[in-house]
């Protein structure tokens, strides 16, 4: 029987969900290309529209749009299945084809068209990174103010112990500023 891992990317959050599709679920998408549109009703994600973008097979090889069969050696010089160093450079790459078949074990999907109930709440998932971080930061800030607080209130009631009545503080400004001038000279 037959079995893929969706990895379903959502472009408008920028986030990627992954499901495992096993027997019926997974019968939907056999005999499908890449590029074709698929219901999110057939993998239990009502109201959502995806789009095939690719995959690999079992052995890691990826699916390239355009190829017929189930495996190919081919000379590529760009796109999927090649990464070049610099341009103009060709390399003999095995890429698989286009259609799914038993033998394939990952799809890549994107949303076309959202359903009424996003994707994290659909999967459980939480929160992102970045909400997290973003309240580690808030958390942090917090802590930072209550210590500055803290220290003005203990230097606070430092000068109250170690007050000096206004005169004496007056007198002790103009000695320094005196005792300074004579330096300079």
């Amino acid at each position: 029987m037959a079995s893929f891992k969706l990895c379903i990317s959502d472009p408008s959050s920028g986030r990627t969900f992954q499901k495992e599709v096993k027997d019926s679920l997974a019968r939907h998408f056999i005999g499908l290309n890449i590029g074709e549109s698929v219901k999110g009703d057939s993998i239990e994600i009502s109201g959502y529209e995806f789009q095939i973008t690719g995959g690999s097979d079992y052995c890691g090889f990826p699916m390239r749009k355009g190829i017929l069969g189930l495996r190919k050696k081919i000379t590529l010089y760009g796109g999927v299945g090649f990464k070049g160093d610099a341009k103009g450079i060709k390399r003999r790459k095995t890429v698989c084809g286009h259609k799914i078949h038993e033998k394939i074990s990952q799809i890549n999907l994107k949303v076309t068209k959202p359903g009424a109930k996003k994707l994290a709440e659909i999967f459980g998932v939480p929160e992102t990174k970045e909400e997290k971080k973003e309240e580690k930061v808030e958390a942090k800030q917090k802590e930072v103010k209550e210590q500055k607080k803290q220290e003005v209130n203990e230097h606070k009631a430092e000068e109250k112990k170690h007050d000096k009545p206004a005169k004496e503080h007056k007198e002790e400004k103009k000695e320094f500023k005196e005792h300074k001038e004579d330096k300079k000279e």
